[in-house]
């Protein structure tokens, strides 16, 4: 006998946008994605809006994002895919203030990107890594002190663990194995947001 699902725990969807790597594109199989494997976890629905070679943090992606009814909070994944740092910080608090328009205190994370296997063999790399992380920290924290206090910033550098570099099919896109390891880093921090 097939029995109805459960209801989900909340009523309004989590959305996901970013990269490929948000989009789940190396996974085994679309469950594998980090944001379905959230979704089992903490029994909520997810919009996933990861784009492959794209998601850069448009204006008018923004203005579509923001047109979805009610959502229980917006994670923002798509630093790798912006031309450097530099333009992260010109495309995250206009993206942000778009999304405030329509929904002033739904919580967002910001999220830096993953650690790749080039930052370790090469110091520009990692430089530009840690400059994503360096945008997004001072734009959250200039938001927060302007009052939004439903915005947080989350370092992803560590979140495919010590063995980073066995979590990936080309040292960038995570296998299954990587996004368990995203999955399980993110849980608390969402879970955190959601059910307060």
């Amino acid at each position: 006998m097939v029995l109805p699902p459960p209801p989900f725990a909340i009523d309004r969807p989590v959305v996901f946008y970013g990269t490929s790597i948000t989009q789940g594109g190396c996974a085994a199989r679309p469950g594998m994605a980090y944001s379905n494997i959230l979704s089992r976890r903490l029994n909520v629905e997810v919009v996933n809006l990861g784009f492959s070679g794209n998601g850069r943090g448009e204006p008018e992606v923004a203005r579509a994002i923001a047109t979805i009814g009610a959502s229980a909070c917006f994670v923002l994944d798509y630093a790798p895919n912006t031309n450097g740092p530099e333009h992260l910080a010109e495309t995250f608090p206009v993206f942000v203030r778009i999304l405030r328009e329509k929904h002033p205190s739904v919580p967002i994370l910001a999220l830096s990107r993953i650690r790749f296997s080039h930052d370790v063999l090469q110091p520009a790399w990692e430089k530009h890594r840690v400059g994503f992380e360096d945008v997004l920290r001072k734009a959250v924290a200039e938001l927060q002190n302007a009052g939004d206090r439903q915005i947080s910033f989350h370092s992803m550098a560590d979140a495919l663990g010590d063995d980073f570099d066995e979590c990936t099919v080309d040292g960038v896109h995570p296998t299954d194995l990587g996004f368990l390891h995203i999955a399980d880093d993110l849980e608390p921090v969402v879970r955190g947001m959601l059910f307060r």
